[in-house]
C-alpha cells in the first residue's frame, strides 16, 4: 500500500520539484516502452514496496525500536544507499532522457527521491 501511494502521488511532487523523474517510469520503461509501462512499472514498484514491508516486519519483530521511527528510518536508509545508482540508470537505461525519466543524478531528483521515501516510511510505519 505505502508503494502504491507512493506512486500514485509521483504526478504531484513532479510539479512541486520541476523535475520529470518518475519510480514508475523508471521501472515500466525498462521493460517495455509500449502504452502498458505504466501497469507494468507500477506492478514492480507495488512488488519492490511489498519486499520492503517485509523485510521491515521481521526488522521490528527484532529490534527494540519505534516502529514507526523504524520504517521511516529503513526507507530514507534504503534512499541514501542506492541513490548513486541513479549514476547507472542516466547512462544505461534504455529510455533514458524519455518523459519520466529526467536525469537522477540532480539536486531535485535527490529531493524527490528524499520525499517519496519518507513518505513511503510514514505510510508503512502507520499500516503495520
Amino acid at each position: 500500500m505505502a508503494a502504491a501511494v507512493w506512486a500514485l502521488q509521483e504526478p504531484l511532487d513532479q510539479r512541486v520539484f520541476r523535475h520529470d523523474y518518475s519510480d514508475v517510469a523508471l521501472l515500466g520503461k525498462f521493460v517495455t516502452r509500449g502504452p502498458g509501462w505504466w501497469k507494468v512499472g507500477f506492478a514492480m514498484h507495488v512488488a519492490n514496496g511489498a519486499v520492503v514491508g517485509l523485510v521491515y516486519d521481521e526488522a521490528r519483530r527484532r529490534l527494540d525500536v519505534d516502529s514507526r521511527r523504524l520504517a521511516v528510518g529503513m526507507a530514507v536508509g534504503e534512499h541514501l544507499a542506492l541513490f548513486s545508482l541513479g549514476a547507472l540508470v542516466d547512462r544505461y537505461h534504455p529510455a533514458r532522457g524519455e518523459p519520466g525519466l529526467a536525469r537522477l543524478m540532480s539536486w531535485p531528483a535527490f529531493g524527490q527521491a528524499t520525499w517519496r521515501h519518507v513518505l513511503f516510511g510514514w505510510v508503512l510505519g502507520r499500516l503495520a
